[in-house]
């Protein structure tokens, strides 16, 4: 895993030396193993690397035999030592035993074809000197992170946009429509970011720029389809497959010259990736978790049952709401985007006790819930449906206590929840967005604090639907029920919100590569393939990954209550502890100065935030809350005053078909 960040100046100009090392700089935490520099005429790029597979010869960038093509990423190919066997056999002759060497004879091979051929994350360039041509690509999920902007002429490309921004054609200004997709829908679009003239690679893409011009292209495409599911197999054959998948992905998951470890939360996923590493790793496998001193969201009990039945050394970190609002401006300064939770902080004190124990790699168990139907929302979903087809019913409503057990507490309660909340657009089964219109319902109300000057910029609120309605598949309606779900829940929250700010972001915070096991996309393939009612039996979610799995893991765990992943957020607010760093984002001065919120609106949040401290409050206010503070922070660290890293010196460096060693090299 790494970083990587270059430029395409117009014709006339050469790359400039030092700003690239400078946008090395911004994105250092990535890769703190050494920087790679390439340059030629008017193109440049460099590299960040965090050294896992061949610790000596892998550092970046690396060319063919001829050296006409040179490559640079920030990722794994997991099946790096296959695609090398085979392309040693077609004549192909390497120099080291990394995977990114892989990349560039593939490319060499089969062209931009070679992208079907990886199994892995990955966000890569190949520049082609002859051609004068560059290709970047993003893994099928858009686990990798890649950004992109143009300005004054200037090509620019970046693991995160802070290392776009250091270039001095950049505006530095928030982009309204981008903040308002993260209010609404978790994440923006692809075509934007949260800042101006910035967007992301969208997951599955390539862009290709030369002399014939720019082609961008999707390369994969998430599988569900219209009768796609096999309805002729049974329960057991299914479960028997996605075992077999499961283990192979784990096995190649383990590949890496460094101690990999796990993260094990005491929940099904991460308890059933740990099973399976103690099947390839007979030795101590190492576990990591994080833990609350607030018993409402802690984990611990299951954690120690989990580590106990699978005999993994367990390390916790326990974490205060103290310590999450502590950690808040790096989150956001990491995260690059508006929050609409805390959960992130955590994860970036767990990374930082995982670097500190000596570990570089974990496995983790994103992408299970959205692969294989484990959120509430997806039985929402069902629910709802359910009840639609009788909407006046007075019982099919009290399903969802077998969701929400406080509603099941107080029937009378439950029943006035249900009619003001869930029975919104109860009977519009046919909208493409009905699994997830009260998610985005709720988001539209944050929209509610935002200042007139933004909403004189932001089209009508209508716009962000119809942004969203036109990314959907043409055959989206034909989609079974769960299907379209998991499809809105794959491109908004995984790939907009959770691969970012609690995958990819809190683990390179400190230098640490995480590893989906679940996110192999011969997985996905299998789910898009699997019937509804084996994914979700009933209302029990991930029942066919439980049968598969069952076998390996603690009973208690495989038959336990999912508890969603949350953290405290008024406690770390707006409590006796909350630090001056996020108390002074609340401030009317500071809310302002940001030219995003509505003063007085947002001061009523505040308020009942504050006097709520020790209650419960509406989800959507602290949401809000977190909002708040989250996009004051963004604004104050990348936008109003920003810290610039000093230029790195970079420890193998290109330039054309020369190559200057770190002590010949001209450093910055």
């Amino acid at each position: 895993m790494c970083g990587i960040a270059g430029l395409l100046e117009p014709e006339g100009r050469r790359a400039d030396r030092e700003l690239l090392l400078s946008m090395a700089a911004e994105i250092r935490h990535r890769g703190p193993s050494g920087t790679g520099l390439y340059m030629d005429g008017r193109f440049g790029m460099v590299n960040t690397r965090l050294a896992i597979v061949d610790l000596v010869g892998g550092d970046q960038p690396i060319s063919n035999e001829s050296g006409e093509l040179w490559v640079m990423q920030n990722g794994e190919i997991y099946n790096h030592i296959e695609l090398r066997q085979e392309l040693t056999t077609l004549g192909h002759r390497f120099q080291t035993a990394c995977d990114t060497e892989v990349i560039v004879h593939a490319y060499e091979q089969w062209g931009r074809r070679c992208l079907d051929r990886f199994n892995g994350p990955f966000a890569l360039a190949v520049f082609d000197r002859t051609r004068g041509e560059l290709l970047l690509a993003r893994d099928r999920l858009g686990i990798r992170p890649l950004f992109l902007a143009e300005a004054r002429g200037v090509f620019l490309f970046g693991s995160e946009a802070k290392a776009i921004l250091r270039h001095p054609a950049m505006q530095r200004a928030l982009d309204p429509v981008g903040i308002a997709e993260c209010f609404v829908h978790w994440g923006a679009a692809f075509d934007r970011s949260a800042f101006r003239g910035i967007r992301e690679l969208a997951p599955g893409h390539y862009l290709k720029l030369g002399p014939a011009g720019t082609e961008e292209r999707r390369w994969w495409d998430l599988p569900f389809r219209p009768g796609l599911h096999d309805q002729g197999r049974g329960e057991g054959d299914f479960a028997g497959e996605l075992r077999s998948l499961l283990e192979d992905s784990v096995r190649l998951r383990l590949r890496a010259d460094v101690p990999v470890g796990v993260y094990l939360s005491g929940g099904l996923d991460s308890s059933a990736t740990t099973a399976l590493v103690r099947r390839f790793n007979r030795k101590s496998v190492r576990s990591f978790a994080v833990r609350f001193d607030d018993p409402l969201f802690d984990e611990g009990r299951y954690q120690a049952l989990a580590a106990a039945e699978l005999n993994t050394e367990l390390t916790t970190v326990t974490v205060s709401a103290g310590a999450i609002a502590a950690a808040l401006p790096e989150v956001v300064r990491l995260g690059e985007r508006p929050l609409l939770r805390t959960a992130p902080a955590p994860l970036l004190h767990l990374s930082k006790h995982v670097h500190d124990s000596g570990f570089r790699v974990v496995l983790t168990g994103e992408g299970a819930d959205e692969v294989f139907a484990g959120y509430d929302i997806f039985r929402e979903a069902k629910v709802r449906r359910f009840w639609a087809r009788q909407p006046e019913s007075k019982c099919r409503p009290l399903l969802l206590g077998r969701l929400h057990p406080y509603l099941a507490q107080n029937l009378s309660r439950a029943a006035a929840f249900t009619t003001a909340f869930f029975r919104g657009n109860l009977t519009d089964v046919d909208d493409p967005l009905y699994s997830h219109r009260i998610r985005y319902t709720n988001g539209e109300r944050i929209l509610g604090l935002l200042s007139s000057e933004l909403l004189d910029e932001l089209p009508r609120r209508d716009v962000l639907e119809q942004r969203l309605l036109s990314t959907l598949p043409h055959d989206f309606l034909g989609l079974s029920p769960l299907n379209r779900a998991q499809w809105l829940e794959i491109t908004t929250f995984m790939q907009g919100y959770l691969l970012h700010a609690q995958g990819d972001r809190m683990l390179m915070g400190h230098a640490v590569e995480g590893r989906f096991p679940y996110l192999d996309h011969r997985l996905i393939e299998l789910a898009s393939r699997v019937p509804d009612r084996l994914l979700l039996r009933g209302l029990r979610e991930k029942a066919l990954l439980v049968k598969a799995v069952q076998d390996v893991i603690p009973r208690e765990i495989a038959e336990r209550r999912k508890q969603p992943y949350r953290a405290p957020i008024l406690h770390a607010l707006v409590g006796s502890d909350a630090p001056e760093s996020v108390t002074s984002c609340l401030q009317p001065e500071a809310l302002k100065r940001v030219g995003v919120f509505d003063v007085p609106r947002s001061q009523r949040i505040i308020d009942k935030c504050r006097r709520s401290v020790n209650r419960r409050v509406a989800e959507t206010d602290e949401m809000a809350l977190v909002a708040m503070v989250s996009t004051v922070l963004l604004h104050r660290q990348l936008v109003e005053a920003p810290t610039l890293a000093l230029p790195l010196v970079p420890t193998r460096e290109v330039h054309g078909s020369m190559t200057l060693e770190p002590s010949r090299g001209v450093h910055a």
